[in-house]
């Protein structure tokens, strides 16, 4: 994944640097950084995976929530 992928798919998940950067613990310096190398790290892909997945959980979740008993 090279930056400009990173930025897009951070795009399509509704989710910016300065949150991305919280979530993972790191310093939103620390991510732009990434830019000068054009090079992100390897686990970067597979959270953004993973994140995308649980937040279509959360929202199918909150969706059958009032028809459970």
């Amino acid at each position: 994944m090279n930056y400009d992928e990173f930025e897009n798919k951070l795009k399509s998940i509704s989710l910016s640097k300065k949150d991305f950067s919280e979530m993972v613990k790191m310093s939103y310096t620390g991510v732009t950084n990434w830019r000068q190398t054009n090079s992100i790290p390897g686990w970067v892909n597979s959270w953004l995976i993973n994140y995308e997945k649980a937040k279509v959980l959360d929202e199918i979740s909150k969706s059958i929530k009032p028809f459970i008993r």
